[in-house]
């Protein structure tokens, strides 16, 4: 792990400095703050929709609640948020292969592994910065526009979310380790995540692996009791650090 430090300074520098810090950050902000405005409005909009189609037909929606608002943040965090995490962490080793900064970096005393790891911790933080601040700007809209209950189970719900999410940029950059194309990493990652969601209808693996963390934060929001959660956040945190050594393992092997 030589240069693991100075490698790892260069990457939040570089986060500060480019698109990266825009990309995954303002999605977030923008889901932060739309959750509860749109969670607001969806009701009178349906209503109207339904009425234009279904002429003399009087359909009532009852008014949104903070419940509501915290679904719709969760829902657009796992439909549209991990998304662009896998996309613009799928590039995370290969683009640095293709530009030839990989070839340069790696003549200096910074190891294959220290390269690999201080990809997947960067983004990590910058994920968590960006999801605690999505979240408390979410949680303040919501209190303003209904109350501030359920705030303990957003954050559940959000640290949940965050877990799954760093899975994912762990096996977005190993796939980056795979694939010379950022699109191929991609597409593999977001084919991954789609099996997760195939999977999370399996009672064994919603019990027992990352799958669980899918639905696991709208029944928490919603009042069912005993979510179990355990085992998921357990085999979630496993996965990312063994897929973490794989990526590191793989790329010691390759030829640059």
């Amino acid at each position: 792990m030589h240069g693991f430090a100075v490698f790892l300074g260069k990457e939040l520098k570089e986060i500060v400095r480019t698109w990266r810090l825009f990309v995954i950050p303002g999605i977030m902000l923008f889901l932060g703050m739309m959750s509860p405005i749109f969670a607001e409005i969806a009701p009178g909009l349906v209503s109207s929709i339904a009425a234009n189609e279904a002429q003399g037909i009087v359909i009532e929606i009852p008014p949104a609640t903070t419940v509501d608002a915290y679904l719709q943040f969760n829902k657009n965090a796992m439909q549209i948020a991990l998304i662009a995490v896998i996309i613009a962490t799928a590039g995370a080793v290969s683009a640095e292969r293709r530009a030839g900064t990989a070839q340069i970096v790696l003549v200096k005393p910074v190891s294959r592994g220290a390269m690999v790891i201080a990809k997947i911790l960067s983004n990590w933080i910058l994920l968590l910065v960006a999801t605690a601040v999505s979240a408390t700007l979410c949680a303040s809209i919501t209190a303003i526009m209904f109350d501030s209950s359920l705030t303990a189970e957003f954050a559940k719900t959000v640290v949940l979310w965050y877990l799954l999410a760093a899975l994912m940029v762990a096996i977005s950059v190993f796939l980056s380790v795979l694939f010379n194309s950022q699109a191929g990493a991609a597409g593999a990652g977001i084919a991954i995540y789609f099996v997760l969601s195939l999977a999370s209808i399996w009672g064994v693996a919603r019990e027992y692996t990352p799958a669980g963390l899918l639905g696991a934060g709208d029944k928490i929001l919603t009042g069912v009791p005993d979510v179990p959660v355990a085992w998921p956040v357990v085999t979630s945190v496993a996965m990312a650090a063994a897929v973490s050594a794989l990526a590191v393992w793989t790329f010691r092997r390759q030829e640059i």
